[in-house]
């Protein structure tokens, strides 16, 4: 499991904020969704009506880490592209709470005060309705209004969205992409979903086959099914997006790798991207699994076909190359 120690904290005391009337969110927002958006939204459009402070307040790793281990929660995007959209979305500070035994012993009935005390200019608590808390999860925003009363700040819950009839969810998006379901998922997120990595020099086979290609290494927790997309590549700090596509996995033709690899090629030439370069690569289709095929030059004939195949759908998607 991944430490952050530039952005967890391991006691609400560590926190420092600027003064003013605090509108904080409250959630593990893994993956930022379109519903995590909206309780998100909430908490920065009344922050800005009031000259007060937006913050997030979350926890990392996932609680199922400690409490169930055999069977965590994989999430979406790492923590430092979870703190990354937050502030995209408007939030001034986001606060991440290391999850441990200690905090999941923490009862409802505790943390509530606990909050109010870490945080004594809490005006209002923005959560989802489906929302749980304490020890158990026997918390809820019934408790939370309940207490909130006492504790003199008020608490917005925000409903959950639904898509096609079905609500949107972490569990749902994670399913999705383990599938492959990159458009489905990017409708739910409400954003392109996107991997961010640096660039590594490979072993330049792609060239021989009229198909150089970027490599970048992708270790996250919830990876993508195997096989190949439409994508566009952005360097960090540039502003062009670059069509191409991508394969992700184990590169079973050439055999050579024991770690998932994200290989990109692009349609056109790009400027000099050299190795070590911090890359941005987002996901728009799904166009194949990824498949052993018996020779170097049937991996080059369907090479041609993938990219006949994402041109044709950036084309008729017309999906702009801008940011």
């Amino acid at each position: 499991m991944n430490d952050y120690p530039n952005i967890v904290v391991d006691s609400f005391d560590k926190v420092k904020l600027p003064e003013g009337p605090l509108h904080l969110a409250l959630g593990m927002f893994d993956g930022v969704h379109l519903g995590h958006q909206a309780v998100i939204e909430a908490a920065v459009h009344s922050a800005r009506r009031e000259g007060g402070v937006a913050a997030v307040l979350t926890f990392w790793p996932h609680p199922s880490v400690i409490l169930q281990p055999n069977s965590p929660k994989m999430m979406i995007i790492p923590l430092d592209l979870k703190e990354r959209l937050l502030k995209d979305y408007g939030i001034d500070h986001v606060i991440v709470r290391r999850f441990d035994r200690d905090l999941a012993s923490i009862t409802a009935e505790t943390f509530i005060p606990l909050l109010k005390k870490s945080f004594p200019t809490l005006k209002t608590l923005y959560v989802g309705d489906n929302f749980r808390f304490g020890k158990g999860r026997v918390g809820d925003v019934s408790y939370l209004l309940e207490q909130s009363q006492e504790y003199r700040f008020s608490v917005i819950s925000v409903p959950r969205l639904k898509y096609n009839g079905e609500r949107i969810s972490s569990t749902r998006i994670r399913n999705i992409l383990e599938e492959g379901d990159v458009r489905l998922a990017n409708a739910l997120l409400g954003y392109t979903y996107f991997v961010a990595g640096t660039v590594v020099e490979g072993a330049k086979r792609g060239r021989t086959i009229g198909f150089p290609t970027i490599n970048i290494p992708w270790d996250a927790q919830l990876q993508l099914r195997y096989g190949v997309y439409s994508v566009f590549l952005k360097v960090e700090k540039g502003t062009q997006l670059l069509p191409g596509v991508a394969n992700f996995g184990l590169r079973p033709t050439v055999g050579d790798v024991e770690h998932p690899l994200l290989e990109v090629h692009l349609f056109e030439k790009p400027e000099n991207i050299e190795p070590k370069a911090k890359v941005q690569v987002q996901f728009f289709q799904f166009i194949r699994p990824e498949e052993k095929f018996a020779s170097l030059n049937e991996l080059k004939t369907q090479i041609g076909f993938d990219k006949e195949r994402a041109t044709k759908f950036f084309k008729t998607q017309k999906i702009a190359c801008v940011v």
